[in-house]
């Protein structure tokens, strides 16, 4: 068996998000993913009710998705992140429910820090009842491009080199080709860039710590961020990434994914051999005048 990558410090993570909510969190970014994804539930003409969110450490999608009629399940690694909706523990990444138990599964946000997100998506599969729908969104990987660029150029500059400090979020095609090796059908991926503006790169910065979304990759430095090379970094930010106002921008990319578990009232492709009409014959056809 293939041993799932270590890219997330999942405790680490924990810590930091229940800090965040502790302190008081940053869920603007969360509120408008929310909003969409509620939006694109309401175009699915069909009822649900029986859905599971897979939860980060806030309950804002599990309240927003609950109606009557639906009984909404909330699942995550720490019992901090409990809400109003029915909560269950599960261990950190392995997703403890029965197969085929739900016709509606959810995630805001949340899946960007799976360390086998494939692993993770083919239980997805396995938990959704025959024809039901995965509905979710995490950040893409072109997210905080100017936020990595500048720590780059700020070490290599100051100290030699650049560690990593900005996580390798997923890109679009690859999350295309994973949700078809998990036995979704009728995959669809696209994405939608968020930009959000600062008084400067700190204040970015502030944010993600009350988002609980600094640093947690396991290949992380260990050692303290000089302030040098901080200042540095944020000098940096404000000469590439500024408007004329002086603000300076950061960019999110949300990735959305929809699957539905295989059914067979579902569409499919038309069997290879199976036109009535070749395209030899469609080129030679005359054309109207």
């Amino acid at each position: 068996m293939t041993e799932a990558p270590h890219i997330f410090d999942r405790a680490l993570l924990r810590r930091r998000q229940k800090r965040a909510l502790a302190q008081g969190p940053a869920d603007f970014l969360l509120a408008a993913a929310v909003d969409e994804l509620v939006a694109r539930l309401s175009a699915v003409q069909r009822e649900f009710s029986k859905a599971l969110d897979l939860g980060g450490p806030l309950p804002m999608l599990a309240d927003a998705i609950a109606k009557p009629g639906r009984d909404v399940l909330r699942v995550s690694d720490d019992p901090a992140f409990a809400g109003a909706q029915l909560f269950r523990l599960v261990d950190d990444e392995r997703l403890e429910v029965e197969p085929a138990s739900f016709d509606l599964i959810v995630s805001a946000l949340a899946l960007q820090w799976v360390n086998d997100l494939p692993g993770l998506l083919a239980q997805v599969r396995r938990a959704l009842k025959p024809d039901g729908l995965l509905l979710a969104c995490l950040v893409g990987n072109a997210s905080l491009h100017e936020l990595r660029a500048s720590f780059t150029a700020a070490e290599a500059e100051l100290e030699g080199g650049a560690s990593p400090r900005v996580a390798p979020f997923g890109d679009v095609r690859e999350l295309g080709r994973l949700l078809q090796r998990a036995g979704f059908a009728l995959p669809v991926v696209d994405y939608e860039t968020l930009t959000v503006r600062y008084d400067s790169m700190l204040g970015l910065m502030a944010d993600l710590r009350a988002m609980g979304a600094t640093n947690p990759l396991a290949a992380r430095s260990r050692k303290p961020l000089k302030r040098a090379t901080l200042m540095r970094a944020a000098e940096i930010y404000a000469e590439r990434y500024s408007d004329p106002d002086g603000r300076v921008r950061a960019s999110f990319d949300i990735v959305w994914l929809s699957g539905w578990a295989p059914h067979e009232s579902q569409q499919k492709p038309a069997r290879r051999g199976s036109a009535t009409v070749s395209l030899a014959d469609v080129f030679k056809a005359p054309r109207e005048k």
